[in-house]
Protein backbone atom coordinates (compact mmCIF):
# COMPACT_ATOMS: atom_id res chain seq x y z
CA UNK A 1 0.00 0.00 0.00
CA UNK A 2 1.53 3.11 -1.28
CA UNK A 3 -1.13 5.20 1.42
CA UNK A 4 1.65 4.76 4.58
CA UNK A 5 -0.72 5.97 7.06
CA UNK A 6 0.78 4.30 10.04
CA UNK A 7 4.60 6.03 9.59
CA UNK A 8 3.07 9.50 7.62
CA UNK A 9 1.11 9.87 10.68
CA UNK A 10 2.98 8.71 13.04
CA UNK A 11 2.97 10.54 16.79
CA UNK A 12 5.55 12.74 17.29
CA UNK A 13 7.05 11.16 20.25
CA UNK A 14 6.99 7.83 18.76
CA UNK A 15 8.84 9.47 15.83
CA UNK A 16 11.52 10.47 17.83
CA UNK A 17 12.04 7.36 19.55
CA UNK A 18 12.04 5.75 16.25
CA UNK A 19 14.91 8.07 14.94
CA UNK A 20 17.54 7.70 17.70
CA UNK A 21 16.92 3.82 17.31
CA UNK A 22 17.79 4.39 13.33
CA UNK A 23 20.53 7.03 14.10
CA UNK A 24 22.35 4.74 16.78
CA UNK A 25 22.32 2.36 13.51
CA UNK A 26 23.56 4.24 11.20
CA UNK A 27 26.06 5.76 13.96
CA UNK A 28 27.43 1.66 14.24
CA UNK A 29 27.42 1.28 10.59
CA UNK A 30 28.86 4.76 9.99
CA UNK A 31 31.85 3.32 11.92
CA UNK A 32 32.77 0.50 9.29
CA UNK A 33 33.23 3.63 6.44
CA UNK A 34 37.25 4.59 6.34
CA UNK A 35 35.99 8.03 6.71
CA UNK A 36 34.12 7.83 9.93
CA UNK A 37 36.26 5.52 11.19
CA UNK A 38 38.70 7.91 11.70
CA UNK A 39 36.56 10.57 12.89
CA UNK A 40 34.57 8.85 15.82
CA UNK A 41 38.54 7.29 17.00
CA UNK A 42 38.78 11.00 18.29
CA UNK A 43 34.83 11.07 19.70
CA UNK A 44 34.49 9.28 22.93
CA UNK A 45 30.13 9.18 21.41
CA UNK A 46 29.15 5.48 21.75
CA UNK A 47 25.51 6.18 21.80
CA UNK A 48 23.18 8.62 20.80
CA UNK A 49 20.78 9.09 23.71
CA UNK A 50 18.66 12.18 22.66
CA UNK A 51 18.75 15.01 19.60
CA UNK A 52 21.23 16.98 21.55
CA UNK A 53 24.02 14.26 20.99
CA UNK A 54 23.91 14.56 17.91
CA UNK A 55 25.14 18.22 18.09
CA UNK A 56 28.20 16.87 19.46
CA UNK A 57 28.83 14.68 15.71
CA UNK A 58 31.03 16.79 13.34
CA UNK A 59 29.05 17.91 9.86
CA UNK A 60 30.10 15.83 6.86
CA UNK A 61 30.67 18.07 3.58
CA UNK A 62 30.66 17.91 -0.26
CA UNK A 63 34.63 18.61 0.22
CA UNK A 64 34.80 15.42 2.14
CA UNK A 65 33.17 13.13 -0.43
CA UNK A 66 35.69 14.02 -2.62
CA UNK A 67 38.62 14.28 -0.59
CA UNK A 68 37.70 11.20 -0.25
CA UNK A 69 37.08 9.60 -3.27
CA UNK A 70 36.15 6.89 -3.98
CA UNK A 71 35.42 4.31 -1.69
CA UNK A 72 36.32 6.40 1.96
CA UNK A 73 32.64 6.61 2.36
CA UNK A 74 31.57 2.93 1.91
CA UNK A 75 30.76 0.59 4.57
CA UNK A 76 30.57 -2.75 2.61
CA UNK A 77 32.38 -4.79 0.45
CA UNK A 78 31.94 -3.79 -3.25
CA UNK A 79 30.32 -7.14 -3.85
CA UNK A 80 26.76 -5.44 -2.11
CA UNK A 81 27.06 -2.82 -4.31
CA UNK A 82 24.53 -2.80 -6.88
CA UNK A 83 24.98 0.99 -8.47
CA UNK A 84 26.44 4.39 -8.01
CA UNK A 85 25.14 7.47 -8.84
CA UNK A 86 27.71 10.66 -9.55
CA UNK A 87 27.93 14.49 -9.62
CA UNK A 88 29.85 15.95 -12.77
CA UNK A 89 32.47 16.76 -10.59
CA UNK A 90 33.40 19.92 -12.90
CA UNK A 91 35.22 21.22 -10.50
CA UNK A 92 37.43 18.18 -8.99
CA UNK A 93 36.61 14.82 -8.25
CA UNK A 94 32.92 14.17 -8.42
CA UNK A 95 31.08 13.14 -5.05
CA UNK A 96 29.74 9.66 -5.40
CA UNK A 97 27.64 7.90 -3.57
CA UNK A 98 26.38 3.69 -3.83
CA UNK A 99 23.15 1.67 -3.06
CA UNK A 100 22.85 -1.62 -2.11
CA UNK A 101 19.47 -3.61 -3.11
CA UNK A 102 17.88 -2.52 -0.29
CA UNK A 103 19.07 1.19 -0.20
CA UNK A 104 17.51 1.50 -4.11
CA UNK A 105 14.46 -0.08 -2.74
CA UNK A 106 13.63 2.32 0.29
CA UNK A 107 14.40 4.84 -2.48
CA UNK A 108 12.02 3.41 -4.57
CA UNK A 109 9.24 3.28 -1.85
CA UNK A 110 9.81 6.76 -0.97
CA UNK A 111 8.99 8.16 -4.42
CA UNK A 112 6.00 6.08 -4.45
CA UNK A 113 4.78 7.56 -1.64
CA UNK A 114 5.26 10.94 -2.97
CA UNK A 115 3.54 10.58 -5.99
CA UNK A 116 0.58 8.52 -4.26
CA UNK A 117 0.28 11.23 -2.14
CA UNK A 118 -0.42 14.10 -5.11
CA UNK A 119 -2.45 11.83 -6.71
CA UNK A 120 -0.43 9.54 -9.11
CA UNK A 121 -2.11 5.95 -9.80
CA UNK A 122 -1.85 2.87 -11.58
CA UNK A 123 -4.02 4.27 -14.57
CA UNK A 124 -2.22 7.42 -15.02
CA UNK A 125 0.40 7.40 -18.26
CA UNK A 126 3.64 9.17 -16.66
CA UNK A 127 6.10 11.30 -18.87
CA UNK A 128 9.61 11.69 -17.58
CA UNK A 129 11.20 14.29 -19.29
CA UNK A 130 14.19 14.31 -16.75
CA UNK A 131 17.89 13.03 -17.73
CA UNK A 132 18.76 9.74 -17.12
CA UNK A 133 21.87 8.02 -16.18
CA UNK A 134 24.15 9.24 -13.20
CA UNK A 135 21.75 11.79 -12.77
CA UNK A 136 19.86 10.80 -10.14
CA UNK A 137 16.38 12.39 -10.71
CA UNK A 138 14.87 10.95 -14.03
CA UNK A 139 15.53 7.57 -12.46
CA UNK A 140 14.60 8.02 -9.22
CA UNK A 141 10.89 8.83 -10.23
CA UNK A 142 10.96 6.37 -13.24
CA UNK A 143 11.08 3.81 -10.30
CA UNK A 144 8.59 4.96 -7.72
CA UNK A 145 6.32 5.28 -11.03
CA UNK A 146 6.70 1.80 -12.17
CA UNK A 147 6.18 0.15 -8.36
CA UNK A 148 2.95 2.77 -8.44
CA UNK A 149 1.90 0.30 -12.02
CA UNK A 150 1.73 3.92 -14.09
CA UNK A 151 2.58 3.37 -17.48
CA UNK A 152 5.86 5.33 -18.25
CA UNK A 153 7.50 7.17 -21.35
CA UNK A 154 11.35 7.56 -20.19
CA UNK A 155 11.34 9.90 -23.41
CA UNK A 156 14.24 12.32 -21.24
CA UNK A 157 14.46 15.98 -21.90
CA UNK A 158 14.92 18.09 -24.86
CA UNK A 159 13.23 17.79 -28.66
CA UNK A 160 10.02 19.59 -27.31
CA UNK A 161 7.99 19.06 -30.42
CA UNK A 162 8.68 15.21 -29.86
CA UNK A 163 7.74 15.58 -26.24
CA UNK A 164 4.54 17.16 -27.30
CA UNK A 165 3.78 14.80 -29.51
CA UNK A 166 4.06 11.85 -27.08
CA UNK A 167 1.81 13.83 -24.69
CA UNK A 168 -0.75 13.90 -27.33
CA UNK A 169 -0.77 10.94 -28.98
CA UNK A 170 -0.41 8.80 -25.76
CA UNK A 171 -2.53 11.19 -23.66
CA UNK A 172 -0.32 11.83 -20.98
CA UNK A 173 -1.35 12.50 -17.41
CA UNK A 174 1.43 13.28 -15.39
CA UNK A 175 5.19 14.72 -16.33
CA UNK A 176 8.33 15.03 -14.73
CA UNK A 177 10.24 18.27 -15.65
CA UNK A 178 12.18 20.91 -15.14
CA UNK A 179 10.26 24.24 -14.51
CA UNK A 180 12.55 26.91 -16.81
CA UNK A 181 12.45 23.58 -19.20
CA UNK A 182 7.90 23.76 -18.66
CA UNK A 183 8.27 27.13 -19.62
CA UNK A 184 10.39 26.40 -22.99
CA UNK A 185 7.91 23.82 -23.96
CA UNK A 186 5.01 26.27 -23.48
CA UNK A 187 6.97 28.38 -26.31
CA UNK A 188 6.08 24.96 -28.91
CA UNK A 189 2.29 24.29 -28.70
CA UNK A 190 1.23 27.57 -31.13
CA UNK A 191 3.69 27.04 -33.54
CA UNK A 192 2.45 22.95 -33.68
CA UNK A 193 -1.62 24.28 -33.46
CA UNK A 194 -1.83 22.23 -30.20
CA UNK A 195 -3.37 23.73 -27.05
CA UNK A 196 -2.11 22.35 -23.72
CA UNK A 197 -5.53 23.16 -21.36
CA UNK A 198 -7.85 21.74 -24.33
CA UNK A 199 -5.91 19.33 -26.58
CA UNK A 200 -3.61 17.37 -23.91
CA UNK A 201 -4.74 15.50 -20.80
CA UNK A 202 -2.26 16.70 -17.92
CA UNK A 203 -3.25 16.88 -14.63
CA UNK A 204 0.03 16.98 -12.76
CA UNK A 205 3.55 18.10 -13.31
CA UNK A 206 6.60 17.58 -11.16
CA UNK A 207 8.73 20.41 -11.13
CA UNK A 208 12.40 20.32 -9.19
CA UNK A 209 16.35 19.80 -9.54
CA UNK A 210 16.73 23.49 -10.04
CA UNK A 211 15.49 26.52 -7.29
CA UNK A 212 12.64 28.76 -8.18
CA UNK A 213 10.18 30.91 -7.18
CA UNK A 214 6.29 30.19 -6.19
CA UNK A 215 5.60 33.06 -9.04
CA UNK A 216 6.83 30.75 -11.35
CA UNK A 217 5.01 27.66 -10.15
CA UNK A 218 2.06 29.62 -10.50
CA UNK A 219 2.93 30.44 -13.85
CA UNK A 220 3.18 26.89 -14.76
CA UNK A 221 0.07 25.64 -13.47
CA UNK A 222 -1.74 28.53 -15.25
CA UNK A 223 -0.49 27.81 -18.64
CA UNK A 224 -0.94 24.11 -18.68
CA UNK A 225 -3.80 24.18 -16.60
CA UNK A 226 -2.57 21.46 -14.28
CA UNK A 227 -1.33 21.15 -10.51
CA UNK A 228 2.82 21.89 -10.15
CA UNK A 229 4.10 19.60 -7.01
CA UNK A 230 7.66 21.27 -5.95
CA UNK A 231 10.02 18.30 -4.87
CA UNK A 232 13.34 18.78 -3.19
CA UNK A 233 16.17 15.93 -3.58
CA UNK A 234 20.34 15.77 -3.69
CA UNK A 235 22.03 12.60 -5.07
CA UNK A 236 23.87 12.95 -1.25
CA UNK A 237 20.22 11.79 0.00
CA UNK A 238 19.40 9.55 -2.82
CA UNK A 239 18.09 12.27 -5.40
CA UNK A 240 14.39 13.07 -5.46
CA UNK A 241 11.89 12.11 -2.94
CA UNK A 242 13.88 13.33 0.45
CA UNK A 243 10.69 15.68 0.58
CA UNK A 244 7.71 16.38 -1.07
CA UNK A 245 4.82 18.47 -1.52
CA UNK A 246 1.04 17.44 -0.30
CA UNK A 247 -2.02 18.57 -1.97
CA UNK A 248 -2.40 21.47 0.26
CA UNK A 249 1.04 22.64 -1.37
CA UNK A 250 2.18 24.48 1.82
CA UNK A 251 5.69 23.38 1.96
CA UNK A 252 7.51 19.78 1.81
CA UNK A 253 7.11 17.00 4.00
CA UNK A 254 10.37 15.89 4.80
CA UNK A 255 10.35 11.65 4.91
CA UNK A 256 11.70 11.78 8.80
CA UNK A 257 11.40 8.12 8.65
CA UNK A 258 14.22 7.94 6.81
CA UNK A 259 15.68 11.50 7.44
CA UNK A 260 16.99 13.40 10.31
CA UNK A 261 16.93 17.07 9.86
CA UNK A 262 18.55 20.58 10.57
CA UNK A 263 18.68 23.24 9.96
CA UNK A 264 21.48 25.56 11.25
CA UNK A 265 22.95 28.83 11.03
CA UNK A 266 25.34 28.49 8.07
CA UNK A 267 28.22 30.86 9.82
CA UNK A 268 28.43 29.12 13.18
CA UNK A 269 26.78 25.39 12.17
CA UNK A 270 24.31 26.60 15.22
CA UNK A 271 21.09 24.80 14.99
CA UNK A 272 18.08 27.14 14.91
CA UNK A 273 14.76 26.50 15.93
CA UNK A 274 11.97 25.91 13.52
CA UNK A 275 10.84 28.98 11.80
CA UNK A 276 14.28 30.05 11.55
CA UNK A 277 15.75 29.95 7.66
CA UNK A 278 19.23 28.79 7.52
CA UNK A 279 21.06 25.45 5.57
CA UNK A 280 19.08 22.22 5.73
CA UNK A 281 21.87 19.52 7.25
CA UNK A 282 20.23 15.47 6.68
CA UNK A 283 21.34 12.46 8.38
CA UNK A 284 20.08 9.28 6.65
CA UNK A 285 18.70 7.00 8.79
CA UNK A 286 18.63 3.91 6.47
CA UNK A 287 20.98 3.75 3.89
CA UNK A 288 23.08 0.83 4.24
CA UNK A 289 26.13 1.48 1.61
CA UNK A 290 26.79 5.09 2.58
CA UNK A 291 25.37 6.65 5.64
CA UNK A 292 26.25 9.85 5.73
CA UNK A 293 25.85 11.96 9.15
CA UNK A 294 24.72 15.94 9.59
CA UNK A 295 25.69 16.63 5.50
CA UNK A 296 25.31 20.17 4.84
CA UNK A 297 23.44 20.76 1.59
CA UNK A 298 24.79 23.71 1.36
CA UNK A 299 20.58 24.73 0.60
CA UNK A 300 18.58 27.41 2.59
CA UNK A 301 14.93 27.13 4.25
CA UNK A 302 13.28 26.87 7.10
CA UNK A 303 11.17 24.00 8.80
CA UNK A 304 7.56 25.33 8.48
CA UNK A 305 6.09 25.37 12.46
CA UNK A 306 2.69 23.73 12.90
CA UNK A 307 1.14 20.74 11.80
CA UNK A 308 -0.06 20.44 7.81
CA UNK A 309 -3.94 20.23 7.10
CA UNK A 310 -3.63 16.84 5.25
CA UNK A 311 -2.52 14.92 8.60
CA UNK A 312 0.65 13.93 7.64
CA UNK A 313 3.05 14.63 10.85
CA UNK A 314 6.49 14.44 9.26
CA UNK A 315 7.53 18.21 9.31
CA UNK A 316 7.30 20.32 6.65
CA UNK A 317 10.35 22.47 4.45
CA UNK A 318 9.62 25.73 2.79
CA UNK A 319 10.86 26.22 -0.49
CA UNK A 320 14.18 26.01 -1.57
CA UNK A 321 15.56 29.64 -1.55
CA UNK A 322 18.73 29.46 -2.84
CA UNK A 323 22.76 27.73 -2.03
CA UNK A 324 24.28 29.29 0.61
CA UNK A 325 27.06 28.87 -1.75
CA UNK A 326 25.15 30.74 -4.47
CA UNK A 327 24.35 33.87 -2.99
CA UNK A 328 25.76 36.65 -5.02
CA UNK A 329 27.87 39.94 -3.30
CA UNK A 330 26.76 43.14 -5.05
CA UNK A 331 28.82 45.65 -3.50
CA UNK A 332 28.70 44.27 -0.51
CA UNK A 333 25.47 43.25 -0.64
CA UNK A 334 24.17 39.72 -0.25
CA UNK A 335 21.48 38.86 -2.58
CA UNK A 336 20.12 35.85 -4.81
CA UNK A 337 19.10 34.61 -7.93
CA UNK A 338 15.70 33.39 -7.23
CA UNK A 339 15.18 36.95 -5.52
CA UNK A 340 15.42 38.15 -9.34
CA UNK A 341 12.97 35.64 -10.56
CA UNK A 342 10.23 36.14 -8.43
CA UNK A 343 10.66 40.16 -9.31
CA UNK A 344 10.56 39.20 -13.17
CA UNK A 345 7.81 36.81 -12.92
CA UNK A 346 5.53 39.17 -10.79
CA UNK A 347 5.64 41.18 -14.50
CA UNK A 348 3.45 39.94 -17.09
CA UNK A 349 4.52 41.67 -20.03
CA UNK A 350 7.97 39.85 -19.83
CA UNK A 351 8.80 36.28 -21.32
CA UNK A 352 9.80 33.17 -19.48
CA UNK A 353 13.52 33.31 -19.56
CA UNK A 354 16.08 35.71 -18.24
CA UNK A 355 19.96 35.38 -17.79
CA UNK A 356 22.58 37.25 -14.58
CA UNK A 357 25.31 39.22 -15.48
CA UNK A 358 27.86 40.46 -12.93
CA UNK A 359 30.81 42.44 -14.21
CA UNK A 360 33.03 45.13 -12.55
CA UNK A 361 33.48 48.56 -13.90
CA UNK A 362 35.19 51.18 -12.68
CA UNK A 363 36.02 48.76 -9.98
CA UNK A 364 32.57 48.12 -9.09
CA UNK A 365 30.39 45.38 -9.64
CA UNK A 366 27.19 45.93 -11.96
CA UNK A 367 24.22 44.10 -12.37
CA UNK A 368 22.71 43.37 -15.94
CA UNK A 369 19.39 41.79 -15.54
CA UNK A 370 18.50 40.33 -19.18
CA UNK A 371 14.79 39.42 -19.76
CA UNK A 372 13.06 38.12 -22.75
CA UNK A 373 9.70 39.90 -23.69
CA UNK A 374 6.74 38.06 -25.16
CA UNK A 375 6.35 38.99 -28.32
CA UNK A 376 3.40 40.89 -28.41
CA UNK A 377 5.41 43.36 -25.70
CA UNK A 378 8.49 43.28 -27.97
CA UNK A 379 6.35 44.92 -31.01
CA UNK A 380 4.90 47.29 -28.48
CA UNK A 381 5.97 51.68 -28.87
CA UNK A 382 9.48 52.31 -28.06
CA UNK A 383 7.99 54.61 -24.90
CA UNK A 384 6.03 51.23 -23.99
CA UNK A 385 9.26 49.36 -23.83
CA UNK A 386 11.04 52.10 -22.08
CA UNK A 387 8.29 52.37 -19.31
CA UNK A 388 8.49 48.58 -18.53
CA UNK A 389 12.07 48.86 -18.13
CA UNK A 390 11.62 51.12 -15.75
CA UNK A 391 8.83 49.64 -13.78
CA UNK A 392 11.10 46.55 -13.60
CA UNK A 393 14.40 48.38 -12.53
CA UNK A 394 12.35 50.21 -9.75
CA UNK A 395 10.78 46.85 -8.57
CA UNK A 396 14.31 44.46 -8.37
CA UNK A 397 15.95 48.12 -6.86
CA UNK A 398 13.20 47.44 -4.22
CA UNK A 399 13.78 44.51 -3.63
CA UNK A 400 17.82 43.84 -4.22
CA UNK A 401 19.03 47.08 -2.57
CA UNK A 402 21.13 47.89 -5.66
CA UNK A 403 20.54 49.38 -8.92
CA UNK A 404 20.58 46.85 -11.98
CA UNK A 405 20.47 47.35 -15.56
CA UNK A 406 17.99 45.93 -17.25
CA UNK A 407 18.02 45.00 -20.26
CA UNK A 408 15.20 43.50 -22.42
CA UNK A 409 16.03 41.32 -25.90
CA UNK A 410 13.43 39.19 -28.09
CA UNK A 411 11.02 36.07 -26.94
CA UNK A 412 13.51 33.00 -27.11
CA UNK A 413 16.82 34.79 -27.83
CA UNK A 414 18.23 32.53 -25.31
CA UNK A 415 19.48 29.06 -25.99
CA UNK A 416 17.50 26.25 -25.39
CA UNK A 417 19.17 23.81 -22.71
CA UNK A 418 18.24 20.00 -21.55
CA UNK A 419 19.46 20.47 -18.36
CA UNK A 420 19.43 22.97 -15.53
CA UNK A 421 18.86 26.82 -17.16
CA UNK A 422 22.42 28.29 -16.95
CA UNK A 423 20.68 31.66 -15.14
CA UNK A 424 24.11 33.34 -13.33
CA UNK A 425 27.58 34.58 -15.36
CA UNK A 426 30.09 35.98 -12.81
CA UNK A 427 32.49 37.55 -15.34
CA UNK A 428 34.06 39.71 -12.22
CA UNK A 429 36.89 37.28 -12.13
CA UNK A 430 37.40 37.34 -16.40
CA UNK A 431 38.13 40.95 -16.58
Amino acid sequence: MFWEKEIETIDKKELEKYQIQKLNETLNNCKKAPFYKKVFEKLNIEKINSFEDIKRLPFTTKQDLRDNFPYGFLTIGLEDVVRLHSSSGTTGNPTVVFHTKKDLEEWTNLIARCMYMVGVRKNDVFQNMMGYGLFTGGIGFHYGAEKLGALIIPIGPGNSKRQIWFMKEFKTTVIHILPSYALRLYTFFEEMGIDPKKDLNLKIAFIGAEPHSEQIRRKIEELYNIKAYNSYGLSEMNGPGVAFECPYQNGMHIWEDNYYVEIINPETGEVLPDGEEGELVLTTLKRTAMPLIRYRTRDLTRIIPGECKCGRTHRRIDRIKGRSDDMLIINGVNIFPIQIEKTIMRIPEVGNNYIIEIKKENYMDKLYVKVELNEKTFNGTLTEIENLQKKLTEELKTELGISPVVKFVEASSFPETEGKAVRVYDLREKE
